[in-house]
């Protein structure tokens, strides 16, 4: 059965907007629990929980529970949250990678149950997540007469532009930042066909076995996002999400595969969402059973040795 629509969920966001004081703090979480639970994506074994093309994790480390990304659609993400028993209104904060609806559509679930938690996103001009800009960004012409200038000829200093999320809890973020201890965002810009200028957020955590990154699209290539986390930590200890390989050919494929296991030294891969067919087949070959099946529903456990702990849950 599909999922309901997310109309659903807006009466009950407009009312915990209005008055739900609840603590959506997740201080009890378990720290010594470290782990990532696959809610959303396209491949997996038969579940309750409903596949759609998309991406959203949830990940447990030192006593913070992070989601990252939202998926595609409000309802689905809503019915695979309630499968895997994950209560998303107990979260430290969320990251968006980037912009695009198959990582942000289930927002509205996500506000319907938890309005207040802190969403780190990229920045961008005009983006969907808001953003503000100087007054002095554009041209002005004193000659004019005051109603055809911007503002009256006095704009404001700093000029705030609209979110399509009103009253959530952004943080906007341009550059690489930890945004608590051994845990960081790395901030690049996509120079690929298609993407172009596109800014995406990746979440790397320095864990003593090592980096371990978490990717939504990786747009601006996969290889540059473990660059990037290297400056933090050179060992590279586990790398999952999507790889963007989806409509790679096969060079370019074993070009990064490559690079990913002899230039990086990356221990082990979990690839999912939009790394693609011929990519999984790829990556398997080249890293073996350091290559980690990474099916909605599947949880892993991070440690020196990554292994998956828990399936999809229930049956369709």
């Amino acid at each position: 059965m599909r999922a309901k629509s997310w109309i659903i969920y807006c009466p009950l966001a407009l009312l915990i907007f209005l008055g739900c004081t609840r603590t959506t703090s997740a201080a009890s979480a378990d720290p010594a629990k470290a782990q990532i639970t696959v809610l959303y994506d396209a491949f997996g074994k038969p579940s309750a929980m409903e596949k759609d093309w998309g991406y959203a994790a949830l990940v447990e480390y030192g006593g913070r529970r992070m989601l990252f990304d939202t998926g595609n659609n409000p309802g689905i993400l809503a019915q695979n949250a309630k499968a895997k028993d994950v209560d998303l209104s107990k979260l430290d904060f969320v990251v968006m990678s980037h912009r695009h609806g198959d990582h942000m559509g289930g927002l509205a679930y996500l506000l319907s149950v938890n309005p207040r938690v802190k969403i780190y996103a990229p920045e961008e001009g005009f983006g969907v997540y808001g953003a503000d800009l100087p007054s002095t960004f554009y041209r002005k012409d004193p000659s004019l007469p005051l109603e055809q200038r911007y503002y009256n000829g006095a704009p404001p200093e700093v000029m705030r532009f609209g979110s399509a999320w009103p009253g959530a809890n952004f943080q906007l973020v341009d550059k690489n930042i930890e945004i608590s201890p051994g845990i960081h965002l790395i901030a690049l810009v996509s120079d690929k066909p298609g993407t172009v200028e596109l800014r995406e957020l990746s979440l790397a955590i320095n864990t003593p076995d090592g980096m371990v990154i978490v990717v939504g699209c990786s747009h601006p290539g996969i290889d540059k996002i473990v660059e990037a986390a290297t400056a933090i930590n050179p060992r590279i200890h586990f790398v999952g999400g999507g790889f963007h390989l989806v409509v790679s050919s096969d060079p370019d494929i074993e070009r990064i595969v490559t690079a990913l296991r002899d230039t990086f030294k990356v221990e082990y891969v979990a690839p999912g969402h939009c790394t693609g067919e011929p990519a999984f087949t790829a990556l398997k070959k080249a890293f073996g059973d350091r290559y980690l099946y990474a099916g909605l529903g599947t949880t892993f456990m991070l440690s020196a040795t990554p292994r998956t702990i828990a399936g999809a849950s229930g049956s369709e």
